[in-house]
């Protein structure tokens, strides 16, 4: 089995092609925009009649885009995480066709969370944002193309080499400045907010058995916690597992989002049923990880900055 993975110098995009390399019999190809990589493209730039012809000499079977941007304008945002996926998905259908797409998402597309009830794939779609509208542009494609695709919609992924753009890591790098010093003072924005927290390595083990199952997919399927966390409760935990021995003070409003979503849950049934999966690492497990894989390495999606 030949895979082309996009994105792979990101932080899922690293775990998911850890994870496929594992395979038995498995090729896996990284693509995207580093030097590095086995094929050189760039889904923010490439027009589609050169990105099939990238497709159809790596001969993949399966192409799994992890390729996204979390952060900048939006015209960055829209080029990456809209464009993208469109130009990938018009290079499939002309160079190959009968190659599974596995594409991943975002819980963000849903927005707000309704009556604390877990969110179903059939919910109606209403991101609050340009990183939620053009992440949702994308799945709109891709679960549009007629292509063998699935789209994973993620959660808030956590774990080892999470980066320092997201509150994980970000909380992370304070605590490790702060040491033990006990007159240590962490300020961060408001943590009453709730979020659907799921381990990197549970999403790089979703993206597997979508590559892997048998017949067709449903178009999208939610990968997530299936929990809704008190970001305050993740803060507090890290600082246990740091041995933070200062304080934590929460001055103002917390960022953007989490003033319009207050509470975020993704419903993981369908995930169940279709791919025989669900989370296997705890939030206190996953933690653990983030702090004793040391300071991350991988920008959040992809090989873009955010």
């Amino acid at each position: 089995m030949r895979i082309l993975v996009l994105g792979s110098t990101g932080f899922l995009g690293g775990h998911v092609a850890e994870r496929l390399r594992a395979l038995p019999g498995a090729r896996v190809l990284a693509a995207g925009r580093s030097p590095a990589a086995d094929v050189p493209v760039d889904l923010a730039t490439d027009p589609a009649d050169r990105l099939a012809r990238v497709l159809a000499e790596a001969d993949a079977d399966t192409v799994v885009n992890c390729a996204g941007a979390t952060g900048g304008d939006p015209v960055a945002l829209a080029e990456v995480n809209a464009r993208g996926p469109a130009v990938l998905c018009e290079a499939l259908r002309r160079a190959r066709p009968a190659a599974r797409l596995v594409h991943l998402g975002s819980a963000a597309e849903y927005g707000p969370g309704t009556g604390r009830v877990p969110v179903p794939e059939s919910a109606p779609t209403r991101p609050l944002n340009a990183y939620g509208a053009t992440k949702l542009a994308g799945t709109v494609t891709v679960a549009a193309s007629e292509l063998d695709a699935v789209v994973l919609r993620v959660g808030n992924p956590v774990g080892p080499g999470a980066p320092r753009a997201g509150l994980p890591g970000r909380v992370t790098g304070l605590l490790r400045a702060a040491g033990p010093d006990p007159d240590a003072v962490l300020r961060l924005g408001d943590l009453s907010a709730y979020r659907d927290f799921v381990d990197v390595r549970d999403v790089a083990r979703a993206v597997e058995r979508a590559v892997t199952a048998a017949g067709p997919l449903p178009p999208v399927l939610n990968v997530g916690g299936g929990e809704a966390v008190p970001v305050r409760r993740l803060v507090r935990t890290l600082a246990d597992i740091a041995g933070f021995r200062g304080r934590i003070e929460e001055q103002g409003a917390g960022s953007a989002r989490s003033d319009q979503v207050s509470w975020q849950c993704s419903d993981i049934t369908a995930a169940r049923t279709a791919l025989d999966w669900r989370p296997s690492y705890s939030l206190d497990e996953s933690l653990a990880a983030l702090w004793s894989a040391g300071a991350p390495s991988r920008t959040p999606e992809g090989d873009r900055p955010s």
